[in-house]
């Protein structure tokens, strides 16, 4: 249903507009609206933008919107269009009451500049209740020689609807005895009479049942009915009378449950159950029944419940005292409820400006408006704000107040302000609300972020795992709001061979700083770059740091063995003289380790021994020397493992092998290697005479004996008498010597060393170089073949 605006009330505002041109704060009579309850959502009300004569898109470019103080919830505005809809279905009965007309104040609000334009939305009643009695049966009891025309007084019924929806009319069920007279209140309201037309005859008829109807004036009308039962009694000719036909009486409101209001009193002339009289509240509606109760013997009248001046301010109520012949009287109490001051001020804020830039100029920063739900003097209001603050109240209209500054702000000084508005009634006793809010005063971008440090040095481990949070880098921006908000990035490195971009990202909201993939220590070890740290603001501010990311060493890298070599094909078998003294250097083993600092210090250490306690190893250079004089009885073959380990954690090691040989002189002509000489002596027929002649004949042990030992002076004789110095026969290379004294082979020279054969003390013959990569191997039948080759060595 569309609403419509009264044509005097346009009339008025045409002329209020051309009175207060130019007049921002000039008062109109209100708009009033109309809409029937019931009405479905979303239904247009009006155009507020052709009725106060303004233009389709100046509302939304004033900062329009429709304020009220509890009816905003069932009104829904349109700035761009100026349209006021229906939010919601509205219910008058549960809105006004019985209050006629059922009035929803509200207000339209203009910003800029500011203005108020008050309206009204009222809401008309549809018959969407039907008539009610609160009892559906009611009994009479009527002497049988009451004289036709008596009345007597019956329940009205209650009816939620409004104006010609209420009720308006009752009837009877058709009968002999009785019929209707529908009477007016003289408050709108209607009530049934009862009207005997013929006398009645308790021995004939001793009880009636009659069905009473109320109709209200709806189209179509409504209605409800109750059951009437008469009951016929003998003889009761007084009806009892109230001192007062009308009580007044004035109740405060914060009068507590169960006390006395008033006491009413009747009396009746009758003797004996005629003349006992019972007090009961007549027409009582359900808000008077949770109100009051009334002693059905002595007629006080008590609090039933709590009285709430701002609620309900009269009660009407009708008491009936009826004797025991069933005649009854009535009157009427009206209690008057008075104010007193039990609520405080209330402010509601309708908009509320922050933050505010410190350079603007005069800013409405909050609109509210006060009120308060007492009466009188308990109803009038002040309000205020703390001294010494750059704000100021204005009092606008209906009770409004707008919050203004009273000069540019300025952030550098203070950056908020927690302003309390107080809001004090004049009652007594005096009472007040504090509404605090809080104004920020935005900044312009005036500041460049500033990191912690200039410089910062980042260490992360090698060998981490990708994405690995190695470090932050922060800035701080003095600024507030998006010119506070710090961004970081990576600037480009100075060395354009740096590929920065897969070694580092960083988290351009935190300055959190992660390794990409993970970093070797021995391929790089430190790196440089840049951070920059940008706000939000605009324009952008900016500032920058350095970042070193120095890489420590993980012990990742064993020891790796560069002498004795490892990968050969055969061997390296160390010669050691039979007459070496304790202490004698076998050979030396040289290591490196790829890491750095203590995970390359390395350790060495005999591991494994053929003989233990025969040779040792020193623990810091790896050099092999004898523990002990060697004797005859000493093996000629002997393998060492000699580990070599690094000082990390966990520490890593690895193992190398040495061949050492025993020899009686390094001027030997054969020294035959460990496999051969057991093969040897397999097929050596004289070993097996022994084993022979051990097992046949112990008394021949003694020649067995003599002839193994002819055997071998024969061997050494023939040995001397040769006069040069021949090397073991088969895959045997030479005894290298490290003479470099710099631990490592990589750039020294290698000698040859020759012993002269059959001499006690195993002088050196010669000491000579070599070529470095020429591999002696050499046999005894390459040597007999090319005897030349022995005189260009020096042999």
């Amino acid at each position: 249903m569309e609403a419509r605006v009264m044509p005097e009330v346009q009339k008025r505002q045409v002329f209020f507009l051309c009175v207060f041109l130019g007049m921002p704060w000039a008062s109109t009579e209100p708009l009033r609206y109309f809409v029937a309850e019931e009405t479905e959502r979303e239904t247009f009300l009006a155009n507020l933008a052709n009725d106060l004569g303004l233009g389709v898109g100046e509302l939304s470019a004033r900062g329009s919107r429709v304020i009220s103080d509890e009816n905003i919830r069932f009104l829904l505005f349109k700035p761009l269009t100026g349209d006021l809809l229906l939010n919601e279905k509205l219910d008058r009965e549960e809105l006004c009451g019985p209050r006629e007309p059922c009035v929803l104040p509200f207000q339209l609000l203009l910003e800029k500049p500011f203005q108020i334009f008050r309206a009204e939305l009222w809401v008309r009643d549809i018959n969407d209740h039907s008539p009610v009695f609160l009892d559906r049966e009611t009994t009479l009891k009527i002497l049988e020689s009451t004289t036709p025309g008596a009345t007597f007084l019956l329940e009205s019924a209650q009816d939620s609807d409004v104006g010609i929806n209420n009720l308006r009319n009752y009837t009877i069920s058709s009968n002999a005895y009785f019929h209707i007279n529908v009477r007016d209140s003289g408050e709108g309201n209607v009530y049934p009479e009862l009207v005997l037309d013929a006398v009645l005859d308790r021995e004939k008829v001793s009880e009636l049942n009659l069905t009473l109807t109320a109709l209200d004036g709806g189209s179509p009308p409504r209605s409800g009915t109750a059951l009437i039962r008469i009951l016929v009694l003998d003889i009761n000719d007084n009806i009892p009378e109230f001192a007062q036909s009308l009580y007044k009486v004035q109740v405060t409101e914060d009068s507590p449950v169960g006390s006395l209001v008033v006491a009413v009193s009747a009396r009746d002339l009758d003797t004996g159950t005629n003349g006992e009289i019972v007090y009961a509240f007549f027409y009582a509606t359900e808000v008077i029944l949770k109100t009051f109760r009334i002693n059905s013997t002595s007629g006080k009248l008590y609090l039933k419940a709590e009285l709430n001046y701002e609620a309900i301010q009269t009660y009407t109520l009708t008491i009936q005292a009826k004797d025991g012949g069933g005649l009854s009287g009535k009157c009427t109490v009206v209690v008057h409820v008075t104010d007193i001051n039990d609520n405080p001020p209330e402010l509601l804020m309708s908009s509320l400006t922050s933050p505010i830039a410190e350079n603007s100029p005069e800013t409405v920063v909050a609109v509210f408006r006060i009120r308060d739900r007492d009466s009188g003097n308990n109803a009038k209001m002040v309000c205020s704000i703390q001294d010494h603050l750059p704000f100021v109240l204005k009092p606008s209209v209906q009770n409004f107040y707008t919050l203004v500054t009273e000069r540019p702000l300025d952030r550098e000084s203070q950056a908020e302000y927690n302003i309390t508005i107080t809001v004090t009634d004049l009652g007594t006793p005096r009472l007040k609300t504090q509404h605090n809010i809080t104004v920020t005063v935005s900044d312009v971008n005036d500041n460049a972020p500033a990191f912690s440090q200039t410089t910062y040095t980042l260490r992360v481990r090698e060998n981490n795992s990708p994405a690995l949070h190695i470090g932050s880098v922060s800035a701080t921006d003095r600024d507030s709001g998006a010119n506070a908000q710090v961004t970081y990035s990576l600037l480009p490195p100075a060395d354009p061979q740096l590929p920065l971009a897969s070694l580092v990202s960083i988290n351009a909201d935190n300055g959190q700083l992660f390794a990409l993939r993970s970093l070797d220590y021995e391929a790089l070890r430190a790196f440089e770059f840049g951070v920059r740290a940008a706000d939000r603001g605009s324009p952008a501010l900016s500032s920058q740091a350095r970042v070193r990311v120095l890489v420590l060493d993980d012990n990742d890298n064993a020891p790796f063995v560069l002498y004795p070599p490892q990968n050969g094909s055969a061997p390296c078998t160390e010669l050691v003289p039979r007459a070496a003294e304790a202490g004698y250097l076998v050979t030396k083993v040289v290591a490196v380790d790829g890491d750095s600092g203590q995970n390359a210090w390395l350790s060495y250490q005999l591991l494994k021994a053929t003989e233990p306690g025969l040779f040792g190893v020193w623990a810091h250079n790896g050099e092999v020397r004898t523990a002990r004089l060697l004797s005859e009885r000493d093996a000629v073959k002997h393998r060492l493992v000699v580990l070599v380990r690094d000082n990390g954690e966990p520490p890593r090691s690895a193992s190398v092998t040495l061949h050492v040989l025993l020899v009686d002189g390094f001027s030997q002509p054969y020294l035959p290697l460990p496999e051969v000489a057991a093969a040897e002596a397999r097929a050596d027929p004289l070993t097996v005479y022994l084993v022979v002649a051990l097992a046949s004949v112990s008394s021949l042990f003694l020649f067995s004996v003599l002839v193994f030992v002819a055997v071998r002076l024969c061997r050494r004789s023939r040995a001397a008498s040769a006069g040069r110095c021949s090397g073991p026969e088969g895959h045997f290379p030479g005894h290298l010597v490290d003479v470099s004294g710099a631990g490592t082979l990589s750039q020294s020279y290698q000698y040859e060393v020759c012993l002269r054969g059959g001499s006690g003390t195993s002088e050196f013959k010669f000491l000579k170089p070599i070529i470095p990569n020429l591999q002696f191997q050499s046999t005894r039948k390459e040597v007999e073949e090319y005897p030349s080759f022995q005189n260009d060595l020096g042999f």
